[in-house]
């Protein structure tokens, strides 16, 4: 048991280290985790990915606790938050010590530029593998969902004064009306 609260703590620890840009960015690391530890299927992550906007709190935080939970219990999620929360900790400690010496500086910039690309790019990435989860079965596109994310898109553009509780609350309508 010990070994699972050590491999729960590692896997979500390196998705804190390298998801930079948010939950949304710590996607792709969980689509390996599954597929690499057995914990959950791609299919239980879309799920999970569903639930975790629909909650208070951050994406990558309630999907870390909600996999530790499962797999091993409250203590899981716990060891599995702290696991993903611990880089930033960690990393935000040493950088408020350095940043205001060192901001200014050219390679920093650059640094910051790069990142901030990678950013958009793991945010991309997990909008992609999302969609291809959710609007399509291997090749053939699901048209009820597809129909669905078209019309609650077209909406949200024309009524954006709208919360977004409301649009949630909408699609979970939605989905219960058509199960």
């Amino acid at each position: 048991m010990i070994g699972t609260f050590v491999t729960l703590f590692t896997e979500f620890f390196k998705a804190g280290l390298f998801a930079i840009g948010g939950g949304m960015a710590t996607i792709p690391f969980l689509f390996d985790m599954g597929e690499k530890t057995g914990w959950f299927t791609a299919a239980e992550l879309a799920d999970m990915i569903a639930v975790s906007e629909s909650t208070p709190g951050p994406i990558g935080i309630n999907m870390a606790t909600f996999v530790g939970t499962r797999v091993a219990g409250v203590l899981g999620g716990v060891v599995a938050t702290v696991g993903l929360v611990a880089p930033s900790v960690i990393i935000i400690l040493v950088v408020i010590t350095l940043l205001d010496k060192v901001y200014k500086l050219a390679s920093v910039q650059t640094v910051f530029s790069f990142l901030r690309a990678c950013t958009v790019g793991l945010i991309a990435n997990a909008l992609a593998q999302v969609a291809m989860l959710t609007l399509f079965d291997g090749y053939n596109i699901l048209i009820v969902p597809c129909v669905i994310f078209g019309i609650l898109f077209v909406l949200m553009n024309i009524f954006k004064k709208i919360h977004p509780i409301i649009w949630i609350a909408i699609g979970a309508i939605t989905g219960i009306l058509l199960l």
